[in-house]
C-alpha cells in the first residue's frame, strides 16, 4: 500500500471544514490558507485558532496582501513545525522521502494540470499554485492532495504534467518552491489553541496597517479598473482575486476568528469584519458591470461602507483587547 501522511483519507468521501462551506460569502479564499485549514481540521486542530494574523492585512499598492498565516504562529498554536525543502532531485523523490516520514509537502505546482480547478484553470491557463501532498503512487500515476477548500486526487497525464514528465529528454525541469511540515507528536490542548490565540491576536493587533488599508485601495481603485477595461475580459478575474476577493475573504475569517475565540466578547468587532467581507463581496459584482459598461465614477465610493467598518473594528478591538 502506498503511504500516506493521513492513511484513511479518501477523497471520494472527504468532507471540508465548515470554514469551506457553501453558504459563506467566499467558501476559498486563497490555495495557502485554503490547505492550511483542511490540513488542521483533518490533523484534529482548530483551524479557527490561526487566523489573528488577518488582522495585518494591508494594501500593498497595486493589490492587497496574499495572507498567509505565519509559520511561527503554527508553531505556537499546535507544534507544527514548517520550513523549506531543498530540491536538489527530482520533486517527486523528495516527497516520497518525506511521506515515508509522515511529513507532508507543500509545493508549488502548475494549476493547468489540477483537475480540481476545472473551469478555472484546468487545461486552460497555467498559474501557480500550492498543494499539499497527502500520497504519492508514482507507478500508478495518481497523486491525492489538499488543495483549496478540499482533498482531491489527480491521475494519468495531470501527473506527468505536475512532475514535468512530459518535457524532452535532456530539459531542465524548473525547481518549485516546497515547504514541508512536520507534526507534533501530540497536539496541544484546546485550552492551548485557544489561549495562544487570543495572545497572537493581541500580538497582531500591534502589527496592523498604520493607516486604513481599505482607504487607500479606495483612492486608487477606479483608476484601476479603469486601466483593466482596456484588457482582455479574462484579466477581470485576476484583478478581482488579488485585490476584492483577498480582503473579502480576510476580513471574513477574522469574524469567524473573533467568533470562535468569544462570540459575546468579540459580538461588534466580528460584525464590522463581515460588513468589510460584504461589501467586497458586493463591490465585485459591480466591478463587472463597470468592466462591461467602461462606467467607472459609481466606484469612486462604493468601497466606502468597508472603510468605515475597518476603522470601527480597529476602535472596538483596541477597546475589547486593552
Amino acid at each position: 500500500m502506498t503511504p500516506a501522511v493521513f492513511p484513511g483519507l479518501d477523497p471520494a468521501t472527504y468532507t471540508p471544514h465548515a470554514l469551506h462551506a457553501s453558504e459563506r460569502m467566499w467558501p476559498e479564499t486563497n490555495c495557502y490558507v485554503d490547505l492550511w485549514i483542511e490540513v488542521l481540521a483533518t490533523l484534529g486542530a482548530a483551524p479557527e485558532a490561526m487566523l489573528g494574523f488577518t488582522l495585518t492585512q494591508d494594501f500593498e499598492g497595486d493589490q492587497m496582501t496574499f495572507f498567509k498565516v505565519p509559520l511561527e504562529d503554527l508553531e505556537d498554536l499546535y507544534g507544527i513545525r514548517v520550513t523549506e525543502l531543498a530540491i536538489f532531485d527530482s520533486v517527486e523523490a523528495h516527497v516520497a522521502a518525506q511521506i515515508a516520514r509522515g511529513r507532508l509537502c507543500l509545493v508549488e505546482m502548475d494549476s493547468y494540470f489540477l483537475p480540481d480547478t476545472r473551469g478555472v484553470g484546468y487545461r486552460q491557463e497555467h498559474g501557480k499554485t500550492t498543494v499539499a501532498i497527502n500520497r504519492l503512487d508514482l507507478e500508478g500515476r495518481t497523486m491525492d492532495y489538499f488543495h483549496n477548500g478540499g482533498f482531491f486526487r489527480v491521475e494519468g497525464e495531470d501527473v506527468d504534467g505536475l512532475f514535468q514528465h512530459h518535457l524532452p529528454e535532456g530539459s531542465l525541469p524548473f525547481l518549485p518552491y516546497t515547504e514541508f511540515a512536520k507534526f507534533p507528536a501530540a497536539l496541544p490542548s484546546q485550552e492551548h489553541q485557544r489561549e495562544t490565540a487570543r495572545r497572537l491576536l493581541m500580538r497582531h493587533f500591534a502589527r496592523r496597517p498604520d493607516a486604513n488599508p481599505i482607504a487607500a485601495f479606495a483612492e486608487v481603485f477606479p483608476n484601476q479598473v479603469e486601466a483593466i477595461a482596456e484588457r482582455p475580459f479574462g484579466y477581470f478575474h485576476t484583478y478581482a482575486f488579488n485585490t476584492l476577493r483577498q480582503f473579502g475573504a480576510n476580513f471574513e475569517l477574522l469574524a469567524s476568528h473573533l467568533a470562535w475565540l468569544s462570540p459575546s466578547q468579540f459580538e461588534d468587532a466580528a460584525a464590522h469584519a463581515l460588513k468589510i467581507s460584504e461589501t467586497a463581496k458586493t463591490v465585485q459584482f459591480q466591478l463587472a458591470r463597470a468592466v462591461t459598461r467602461k462606467k467607472f465614477d459609481p466606484l469612486r465610493s462604493a468601497l466606502d461602507p468597508a472603510a468605515e467598518a475597518w476603522d470601527k473594528l480597529i476602535e472596538e478591538l483596541g477597546k475589547t483587547l486593552a
